[in-house]
């Protein structure tokens, strides 16, 4: 063996000596290939919905083909869904989930779970109880966030899925399951997510946990929630950021985020995550812009801890959502174009 195959190799063991030691107590590296390559992206929770209502999906020549497909051929490797506990609808329910999480996986992406603990959408601005733990109380509400994230994650186990990450909690930036939860009440709101991490690790100890907050340029809300949910014991392994520029000034927010993110990672010694970005569909030379500078922020973020990006709802059109990345004749915009790189 030549002196520099040496060095080479000797280096391949430091690094993932050193990769391993940072992953966290019980977690198992079961494919370090993919858990250490770059996400790139796409929430689809209205995927299933749209099929059932007879949305087609065309790639950019125009052919009809499976979403997923057109994704794939934009790079895209992670996909991520959302899961309410007892949906007034059929729609991102647990079964609902489960099936789309196994089409994903059968098509080799990489699998993100998102746990709204609420019946509907819960984000910085709701965080309502579902409807069946309304009257608990804070001691049993520990029970059920327990026994219901234990449930999704050991049925998707049972699918043959084990996903990479799950998000305890969606945009939880004041809190969840109001008002037990909410950040007023730091010591509870630790506590619950700690019982929702549990969880996941009972399940899958190789899933990392996300803590996930809107407003992703805004460095002091940031600090003020970690800062608390560490004092307060709170465990996790990601943090997770929503982010949303406007098309006019894209560019002073995209440096915004890029400092925060490289705040956040060298602050609390964890690595960082865009779960969620979008733009106005209409301006996708813009949003091309915006995203592929974004990426190559997350790329960036010292020490390897920026781990990815994540569109949300790219593929919606004529939904009544209008910061997806698709057209209104079904076809992606350019947007879709950044993450080829």
């Amino acid at each position: 063996m030549s002196s520099t195959k040496s060095v080479l190799l000797l280096l391949a063991v430091l690094y993932t000596a050193t990769v391993s030691g940072n992953a966290g107590c019980g977690r198992e590296l079961k494919n370090d290939t993919a858990i250490h390559s770059f996400a790139k992206g796409a929430d689809i929770g209205w995927l299933s919905q749209m099929e059932d209502s007879g949305y087609i999906f065309k790639d950019s020549a125009g052919i009809t083909k499976d979403c997923l497909d057109i994704l794939k051929s934009y790079d895209i490797n992670s996909i991520r869904l959302r899961v309410w506990v007892n949906p007034v609808t059929r729609w991102c329910g647990t079964e609902d989930v489960v099936r789309q999480a196994v089409r994903a996986k059968n098509k080799g992406f990489r699998i993100m779970i998102d746990f709204h603990y609420s019946d509907w959408w819960a984000d910085w601005s709701a965080q309502k109880k579902p409807a069946a733990w309304t009257n608990d109380s804070f001691t049993r509400l520990l029970s059920d966030i327990y026994q219901y994230t234990y449930h999704v994650m050991d049925t998707l186990k049972k699918s043959g899925v084990y996903p990479e990450w799950a998000e305890v909690g969606n945009e939880i930036t004041h809190g969840m399951l109001w008002p037990d939860g909410n950040t007023t009440h730091f010591n509870e709101l630790a506590q619950l997510i700690n019982k929702g991490y549990e969880a996941v690790k009972a399940v899958s100890p190789s899933t990392d946990v996300i803590i996930h907050l809107h407003d992703g340029g805004n460095n002091a809300r940031y600090r003020g929630f970690f800062d608390s949910l560490t004092m307060n014991g709170g465990r996790f392994d990601i943090i997770g950021l929503s982010y949303y520029p406007g098309v006019n000034d894209w560019t002073e927010s995209n440096e915004k985020i890029r400092f925060n993110l490289n705040d956040m990672a060298q602050r609390y010694q964890k690595p960082v995550m865009i779960c969620e970005t979008g733009m106005d569909y209409t301006a996708d030379k813009a949003a091309k812009n915006m995203l592929t500078n974004l990426i190559g922020s997350v790329r960036l973020v010292p020490g390897g801890k920026g781990l990815g990006v994540f569109y949300w709802e790219p593929e919606s059109y004529n939904w009544g959502y209008k910061l997806g990345a698709w057209n209104t004749n079904g076809k992606p915009t350019r947007a879709m174009d950044a993450f080829m790189q």
